[in-house]
C-alpha cells in the first residue's frame, strides 16, 4: 500500500517539470487522487485533484492555467505537468489518495487518507 512520488528537481523560472506518483496496493481507479505542496515553514497547500476516471479536475487558483493533473489508471499512475514554473512554486510536492470527495472538501488535506513521501521541486529565479 504505497504512493511513490517522483520527478522533482531544480529548474529555472519559466521551466517545466512533470511529476509522477506510482500507486500500488489498492485499486487505483477507485480513488480520487490529489497533489498538495508544502513550502518551508508553511502549511501543506492544495494544488490539484482528479476524480476516478479523470472526468473532473480541480485546481488551486495559483496554478490554474499552468499545471495539469492527469492519471493513467492502466498504469496506476498520477501525473502533474507543471509549466511556466515560478520561484513561489518551490515546495515539496505530495500525492494523496482518498475514496471520495465533494465540492466542499476536495482542497482540504484532511480529506485525503493516503499520502506519498513527497518530491522536492525548486525553482530558481
Amino acid at each position: 500500500v504505497q504512493l511513490q512520488a517522483s520527478g522533482g528537481g531544480l529548474v529555472q523560472d519559466g521551466d517545466s517539470l512533470r511529476l509522477s506518483c506510482a500507486a500500488s496496493g489498492r485499486t487505483f481507479s477507485m480513488y480520487v487522487m490529489g497533489w498538495f505542496r508544502q513550502a518551508p515553514g508553511k502549511e501543506r497547500d492544495f494544488v490539484a485533484t482528479i476524480t476516478y476516471n479523470g472526468d473532473t479536475t480541480y485546481y488551486a487558483d495559483s496554478v490554474k492555467g499552468r499545471f495539469t493533473i492527469s492519471r493513467d489508471n492502466a498504469k496506476n499512475t498520477l501525473y502533474l505537468q507543471m509549466n511556466n514554473l515560478k520561484p513561489e512554486d518551490t515546495a515539496v510536492y505530495y500525492c494523496a489518495q482518498t475514496p471520495t470527495i465533494d465540492h466542499s472538501n476536495y482542497a482540504r488535506s484532511s480529506s485525503y487518507i493516503y499520502w506519498g513521501q513527497g518530491t522536492q521541486v525548486t525553482v530558481s529565479s
